[in-house]
């Protein structure tokens, strides 16, 4: 079995290209050491009418601003080194809608309203490039999220709130006020909050194991 990246045991150096806390705790209690750096792309300017096409697009994108910064960094090309770069995206469905955040409080509302006793999907895409020879592996993980009745008052404390809107389908499930209406999950929960450990680490694996 290949060994983890960490800073005594391999030679490749892991860049989250990411601005998620989740993200970033998700892959330190995976037991890597990396660096972080925040894509900054319009995601809106990315436009595909499936869910699956479009997590792939956005992450691919992030990858490619990603790589443009660090071709910029007079540091990074003098202290040349084997490097993964990480980079993903999720959106929610629900009813077969897209949703991503939300833009105001009124669509957070309608987002959640549309949970209730029914079904969403957290479609996940992780890409992880090799900044060495740019080559790339990507997969998709797709968790099912069951709803029982969510209550009108809760949702507009929610959604005054803000902060637990502020995620892709305008309401944090892993928030501990949100788990009692969660009435099954078909995945885990790392694949809820964005980066599913199985997947990132068999990708991450790919690499350091043809090293």
């Amino acid at each position: 079995m290949a060994s983890s990246v960490s800073k005594n045991s391999s030679p490749f150096k892991i860049v989250l290209g990411s601005s998620s806390p989740a993200r970033r705790e998700i892959l330190a209690d995976m037991g890597y050491e990396f660096t972080v750096m925040s894509p900054d792309i319009d995601e809106r300017a990315i436009r595909r009418e499936k869910p699956e096409e479009l997590v792939k697009a956005l992450a691919e994108a992030k990858a490619e601003a990603i790589k443009m910064k660090l071709h910029g960094d007079d540091s990074a090309r003098a202290r040349p080194q084997p490097t993964i770069l990480i980079t993903s995206d999720q959106v929610m469905v629900s009813k077969g809608m897209i949703r991503e955040r939300p833009k105001s409080q009124e669509e957070a509302r309608e987002f959640i309203k549309g949970y209730l006793g029914d079904k969403a999907f957290a479609v996940n895409y992780v890409l992880v490039t090799n900044l060495s020879n740019g080559a790339s592996k990507g997969g998709w993980d797709i968790p099912e999220i069951y709803f029982h009745h969510i209550p009108e008052e809760f949702i507009q404390n929610v959604v005054k709130e803000g902060d637990m809107t502020c995620v892709a389908g305008g309401l944090k499930l892993t928030h501990p006020s949100v788990l009692p209406f969660i009435k099954q999950l078909v995945g885990t929960m790392d694949s809820v909050r964005g980066l599913p450990r199985e997947l990132t680490e068999k990708l991450i694996q790919e690499f350091v194991g043809a090293k």
